[in-house]
């Protein structure tokens, strides 16, 4: 490990100031964490900075799976589900107590008591596609099941339309955790220098031609961070980061806008994850257990928003209730949800026209003549792959023989992440120290081998066992650890994605917020004043997603367009 290793953001602003790095990455995302992490495990001394929160845009917004995608493989794209299926089982090998797997029901719905039969050959077909492209890998393999063994994982399906069904393997992951312990990783294995709030203003050219800095504003006040080559990581906003490189260029990003909503699991009660079809449409959704939660998810929709605040709508709302409600008998309304996420897609542009939905899930790298190398596209689950190459053609192309201590091929493939050591012995450690097993059981899940540290500051203040929310699994030790460790500056970034409290149980998070602030304050210098603004914060995201989704107008004082 370096010496000069860190994650505090007050060093990590120091260093960007002072110091000279190979690379910067813009893009604080889950494909910004990958570039970082494969970039310093070569050698390289790296930089990554993001305008906002770590994984604030797409990357804590998704549909939360690691997975090879079995409608990519209907639509034909074998090389995809090849390659994510390969990247899925080294995330289960890499981060094993953040990547666990999802066994998924898929319900054969019958006609008239009978399954077409071209239905049927169709689905087996596809299960055994999905197996052979690499679904073997992770030791599982599907399994046709009758109708009163579908029914006892979904109780709230219609026994009388069912005919069987399959189940078959991927799986799940915080999305947010994921990214910010691949960051972590980066800065506190390999030395890289990470920080947040960092916005990108413009770049610094030699003769006005080859990179040499990127020129940025952190709380108020405008540097350049000395660097020899940039990466672009911006996901949705990566044409953005082109703008400052080229004033004219092709727009490379299609944005395709997802949304999932949260409802009570008792309203569902399903013990594994669904695939529903929506009636009337192509698409199909995913119906996913989350401790005492179910989520839906998702659309696929073009989108022309602003980009940095796409909301979840009624139209939306009504698409994914509508797609549940089709198929049980739960009947439910907007009422039920309890938290919501929407999140943009960056998708790769093809220049046609037509459903976002048809668009490959594929990446692309390019390099502009002054060296600025961007990288878009991909998925949750491939973006090591995506890193590699990126970070490939940063040494082979652009760096090349000018350095021969950087490795040319990336190291991360066999990479454990922070917390993969020892994960698997902190349940029993924490029901050692008087913890119950369901806690345990949570902070190995979270922050495996690291969650040593929060079992110790719990010792010390047993106080901060205690629920950081009523009814949520997350503790009062989590929103200091999140402060104190992990970058979080503001309330929002604790409890939308340090936890994920406000997804889950919004109402709840919101009655909690000003606690949870009082908790965090004296570790962020915050005082009555700064509690506060930081509360009313987090009540205007509040607000703002429920006056979305209502279609209503937002209560006095709240600007429109609040980002969580």
């Amino acid at each position: 490990m370096s010496q000069e290793a860190s994650f505090k953001r007050s060093e990590a602003l120091q260093a960007l100031r002072t110091r000279h790095f190979d690379l910067v990455v813009i893009g604080g995302g889950i494909t910004g964490a990958g570039v970082a992490l494969d970039a310093a495990a070569r050698g390289l001394r790296t930089a990554l900075i993001d305008g906002g929160d770590f994984a604030s845009g797409t990357s804590s917004k998704s549909s939360k799976l690691v997975h090879g995608g079995l409608r990519y493989l209907q639509q034909g794209d074998v090389a995809l589900v090849y390659q994510a299926l390969h990247e899925r089982r080294r995330l289960l090998a890499n981060a094993p107590h953040l990547v666990d797997i999802q066994p998924f029901l898929l319900p054969l719905f019958a006609k008239d008591g009978l399954i077409p039969k071209k239905l049927s050959r169709t689905l087996g077909a596809a299960m055994w596609a999905y197996d052979a492209t690499g679904g073997w890998r992770i030791g599982k393999f599907h399994q046709r099941i009758d109708t009163a063994e579908a029914i006892a994982h979904m109780p709230t399906l219609p026994a009388d339309k069912i005919g069987g069904a399959y189940i078959y393997y991927d799986a799940a992951a915080d999305d947010a955790r994921l990214v910010l312990t691949v960051i972590r990783t980066a800065a506190l294995d390999y030395g890289a220098v990470a920080a947040n709030r960092v916005r990108a203003l413009g770049l610094r050219k030699t003769a006005g031609r080859i990179i040499d800095g990127v020129e940025v504003e952190a709380d108020g006040e405008r540097f350049t961070i000395d660097a020899d080559t940039v990466i672009n990581a911006g996901g949705v906003f990566a044409d953005d980061v082109r703008a400052l490189d080229e004033a004219a260029h092709p727009r490379s990003i299609t944005p395709a806008k997802g949304i999932h909503l949260t409802v009570p699991w008792d309203r569902v009660r399903n013990d594994i994850g669904v695939i529903l079809p929506v009636k009337g449409d192509r698409r199909s959704v995913f119906v996913v257990p989350w401790g005492d939660h179910t989520y839906i998810g998702t659309t696929d929709t073009n989108y022309d928003g602003p980009i940095d605040d796409p909301q979840c709508t009624p139209e939306d709302v009504a698409y994914l209730l509508g797609a549940l409600n089709a198929w049980t008998g739960a009947g439910l309304t907007h009422a039920d949800v309890t938290g919501t996420w929407a999140g943009l897609r960056p998708l790769v542009t093809n220049g046609g026209s037509g459903r976002t939905a048809d668009l490959s899930r594929q990446h692309s790298v390019l390099t502009s003549p002054s060296g600025m190398v961007t990288v878009t596209g991909g998925k949750l689950t491939t973006y090591r792959q995506m890193a590699a190459d990126a970070v490939d053609e940063v040494v082979t192309s652009l760096l090349g023989a000018d350095r021969p201590d950087v490795a040319k091929r990336s190291p991360t493939a066999r990479l454990a992440l922070r917390g993969a050591d020892g994960w698997d012995r902190i349940a029993d450690a924490a029901v050692a120290a008087g913890l119950d097993r369901a806690t345990g059981d949570h902070l190995a899940r979270r922050y495996g081998g690291e969650a040593t540290a929060l079992m110790a500051d719990i010792a010390e203040h047993p106080e901060l066992a205690e629920p950081m929310v009523e009814g949520l699994p997350y503790l009062r030790a989590e929103a200091r650890h999140a402060a104190r460790a992990e970058m979080a500056t503001t309330l929002v970034d604790v409890l939308s994605r340090r936890t994920r409290a406000l997804l889950l149980d919004r109402n709840a998070t919101r009655r909690a917020a000003p606690a949870v602030a009082a908790d965090v304050a004296p570790l962020l210098g915050w005082d009555e004043a700064e509690i506060a603004r930081q509360v009313a914060a987090f009540e205007a995201v509040v607000d703002a997603e429920l006056a979305a989704e209502t279609d209503q107008a937002l209560p006095p004082g709240v600007p429109a367009g609040t980002r969580a």
